[in-house]
């Protein structure tokens, strides 16, 4: 009997999913196939952080399949080898898949389509990363969009591109078992040095564990999201990232569910309703500029940063990495995201900030580190909002916008109460001190149990300084 192959790839759901209901619809068995692709993906394969979070994904996947009636089948390789044997070994008619945007694996794509059609099956790739297809959204000149307003503007009024799909009560499965891998045997996650304790606390990846954490932030948290969204001591954003990154939840149900909290027609929107799903829209807009510009993986959108006299500085990046520059905002960041695999949206600005404006490291070098320690690194938001930070992309911040990590660590966290958490050396200092702990007189020091360059770093660079270096370099380049 035929079947019907569907590969798995960051479309780790059973909801909303239309290959998945594409190939039940078929009326065929459906082999669900995993393959981890190490290979095709080259530097962009998935990081340390993500592998651990893709562990616990596809096992929650697994059991939910098992339920449905066909077990998923994982396999390691290049993508086009599996799929030649899986398609022969299960005597397919049909591959569906979920369409993605990364370059690697829009070149792959047509190879695959030609594998599939070869061998006699229908190949088919379906939407479902995002809510409109990039080649249909363009300004009134036909041009993709580089500015995020007036790409928000026609999002918003053209909302997703399809409904929902009804989610499948059985999946009929293949008469002979079609051979597959053991998770445990990949290594996803580490053992010796275990460095995930902290992710562990922090997360339940999955499916039914996103969904529940998207009623939660929808039920109190959304209606004050605009107002508590940049405070990293308070629990005011939705940390959905890494199930939407993994696929566990779409965008387009978590648009529809945040517009579904409010009465339809009544207007305005809440600000706090319309504020998060304009972060879903910057989602989108980061994956359709890599679409059109698959090159802003290495290059910046804006050429003249080409010639940036970027700076090799070992010494500080990883200082940076460690959470060890002496400046408070900035190494609580670091130091929560090599805990927890997550980082405040508004801290990440800061410290991206710190680091190609005061260090003037090149914007590639955090990025790499991020797509490495994020549970959420998607290629397409982390590139995006690397360059956007950095000056270099589209719609981006000016590169003289630059970050005073004092001040915006007592804007935006003014008790001090993040930076204490994460860089407990410094809890016991004053609220006015803590985002400036050079400015403690000695007795302050003493009594706070601190000693400066031993108990907790001082500054490595003076961002006055830094701050004119990096405007020196931007007349630079615009010379």
């Amino acid at each position: 009997m035929t079947s019907t192959v569907l590969w798995l790839q960051r479309d780790l759901r059973t909801a909303d999913h239309p290959a998945l209901c594409a190939a039940v619809a078929r009326g065929l068995p459906v082999v669900p196939l995993f393959i981890l692709d190490d290979e095709d993906a080259g530097p962009w394969a998935e990081g340390g952080a993500s592998r651990w979070w893709l562990h616990g994904s596809l096992t929650r996947l697994g059991e939910r399949l098992r339920e449905l009636g066909s077990p998923l089948v994982l396999r390691r390789g290049p993508a086009l080898g599996i799929l030649a044997e899986v398609l022969g070994q299960t005597g397919a008619s049909a591959l569906y898949w979920s369409q993605r945007h990364e370059p690697w694996a829009r070149r792959r794509e047509p190879g695959i389509i030609a594998l599939a059609r070869s061998l006699g099956c229908e190949a088919q790739a379906f939407p479902g990363a995002l809510l409109r297809d990039p080649a249909q959204l363009r300004n009134r000149a036909g041009e993709p969009y580089r500015v995020f307003t007036p790409f928000w503007k026609a999002l918003r009024e053209a909302g997703p591109a399809r409904g929902p799909v009804p989610t499948p009560d059985r999946l009929s499965a293949p008469a002979s078992r079609v051979p597959g891998e053991d998770l445990d045997s990949w290594g996803l996650r580490p053992r010796t040095p275990d460095w995930a304790g902290g992710m562990r606390e922090e997360w339940q990846p999955g499916e039914r564990a996103g969904r529940e954490r998207l009623a939660r932030f929808l039920g109190e948290a959304v209606f004050e999201y605009d107002v508590r969204r940049d405070h990293p001591a308070v629990p005011g954003t939705s940390r959905l990232s890494p199930h939407l990154a993994f696929g566990e939840i779409g965008p387009r149900e978590a648009w529809e569910a945040a517009m579904a909290t409010h009465a339809r027609g009544e207007e305005p929107t809440p600000r706090g309703v319309e504020s998060f799903v304009r972060e879903i829209a910057w989602r989108e807009f980061c994956a359709h500029l890599l679409h059109h510009a698959p090159s802003m993986v290495e290059s910046p959108l804006q050429p003249a940063f080409e010639r940036f006299p970027w700076i090799e500085d070992a010494a500080g990046l990883r200082a940076w990495q460690r959470g060890a520059t002496g400046y408070p905002i900035v190494d609580a960041g670091l130091r929560e995201l090599w805990t927890t695999g997550w980082m405040h949206n508004r801290v990440r600005m800061i410290v991206a900030s710190f680091l190609v404006k005061d260090l003037l490291v090149h914007w590639r070098q955090g990025e790499a580190w991020f797509r490495d320690t994020l549970v959420d690194a998607d290629l397409a938001s982390n590139v995006a909002n690397w360059q956007w930070v950095a000056g270099c992309g589209a719609d981006a911040a000016p590169f003289f916008r630059i970050f005073n990590p004092v001040l915006q660590g007592r804007r935006f966290d003014s008790e001090g109460e993040y930076v204490r958490r994460w860089v407990p050396e410094l809890a016991a200092l004053p609220t006015a001190l803590v985002h400036a702990p050079w400015e403690a007189r000695p007795v302050d020091l003493a009594a706070a149990g601190i000693v400066p360059g031993r108990t907790y770093p001082a500054p490595i660079l003076d961002h006055a300084f830094a701050r004119e270096r990096a405007l020196a370099a931007l007349r630079e380049i615009r010379a």
